[in-house]
């Protein structure tokens, strides 16, 4: 969101001091020269006149949606339905196995934890009850820890046991932890914000159905939203770690389809966005004049470009754009830029590009 250009207390510190010196001048009938002491004290509390409209600026600009932030952003927020998303806890789905086959009913406690590392915990959701002749079940569990750190444990790295218990042979997970997410940024939030009257009626419209969307959770950070055929309404989505999960998708979904929420005649599906791959290969043309820096050039170059591969990556609908690489790697000192790969390549609404292998070389200019 573009900030307005506004003061609304204006610190000029020249300006001040001498409209100071001449209203004690008009008070005292006197002129103060350089060294007298009124003069030096009126220069004294300059200080603390520029801090109070520094104060009274910022103050007024908390009540503008462009400005605001933490806990003034947070009220701005209450006008119009909007608050901010807590943190929330990453899940995964376990697969409990009995160590045998057992003739009466085997319970295993809910909470019973799980760890791939020691450091972050799972908890199983439910009791389990295994009947006569079962060993297998699956249940859900959830992240003991908030936020985002429980994010990305792949399938079968949760398997080490916390709390043992009689006849409890293993538990693995069976899909990659998600949906855990930190509390929202004033970023995020402020965009909310500024959308949240087009979701005033059900949803319908785009900038409706983005809103509704975003409410859902703090992860989505993008939305795209078409309409194929009449009635037909389809929902693509974005997340801080990319492509959404099922269990996103099926929120977002189960969300959407409230009767206070979707228009009657609407049939919506929520999908993950078209990846489009692409290859990054770039050589590098370092100055002769530069030979002594080529070591942190190289360094910041590499950056750059994972820099650039992440900046891709982050909306959807954002075309294939080489010339935000090149003047990437100039920024930090690159002399020239070849690329090979990618060409400028012109994205749908509805896909995202993707970076399936990068190539970096360096050289040095001719003598």
């Amino acid at each position: 969101m573009l900030k307005p250009e506004i003061d609304f207390a204006p610190v000029d510190v020249e300006e001040l001091e001498l409209a100071t010196k001449k209203i004690v001048e008009e008070y005292l009938g006197r002129t103060l020269a350089a060294a007298d002491p009124i003069y030096l004290l009126i220069k004294s509390f300059l200080a603390i006149l520029v801090q109070q409209r520094r104060l009274l600026d910022w103050a007024a600009k908390q009540n503008l949606l462009a400005y605001a932030s933490g806990k003034y952003l947070d009220a701005l927020g209450q006008l119009v339905g909007v608050s901010r998303h807590e943190e929330s806890f990453a899940k995964t789905t376990l697969e409990v196995e009995l160590s045998a086959e057992r003739e009466q009913v085997t319970t295993i406690a809910k909470g019973t934890r799980v760890t791939a590392d020691n450091k972050i915990f799972f908890a199983t959701d439910e009791e389990l009850i295994f009947l006569a002749g079962e060993t297998s079940k699956t249940t859900s569990a959830t992240c003991l820890t908030a936020g985002t750190l429980g994010n990305g444990y792949g399938v079968g790295e949760l398997n080490k046991i916390v709390d043992p218990q009689p006849f409890l042979k293993s538990i693995v997970n069976t899909t990659t932890s998600d949906g855990g997410s930190d509390v929202e940024g004033d970023d995020s939030l402020r965009e909310r914000i500024y959308i949240a009257p087009e979701s005033f009626s059900c949803a319908g419209s785009k900038g409706a159905y983005i809103a509704r969307v975003k409410e859902v959770s703090a992860l989505i950070t993008d939305v795209a939203v078409t309409s194929p055929t009449p009635g037909k309404v389809d929902v693509y989505l974005l997340t801080s770690t990319g492509t959404p999960s099922e269990q996103l998708i099926n929120d977002v979904q189960s969300y959407l389809n409230k009767k206070e929420i979707r228009p009657l005649t609407d049939d919506v599906t929520v999908k993950t966005p078209t990846p489009i791959t692409y290859s990054v290969d770039v050589k590098c043309i370092i100055s002769n004049d530069d030979r002594d820096n080529s070591a942190q050039i190289i360094s910041l170059a590499a950056e750059a470009v994972d820099e650039f591969i992440t900046w891709q990556a982050s909306k959807l609908g954002r075309d294939l754009n080489p010339s935000k690489l090149v003047g990437k790697l100039m920024a930090v000192g690159v002399k020239r830029v070849e690329i090979t790969q990618p060409t400028f390549t012109v994205l749908d609404e509805v896909s995202i590009a993707i970076c399936a292998d990068k190539s970096l070389t360096f050289d040095y200019e001719e003598d």
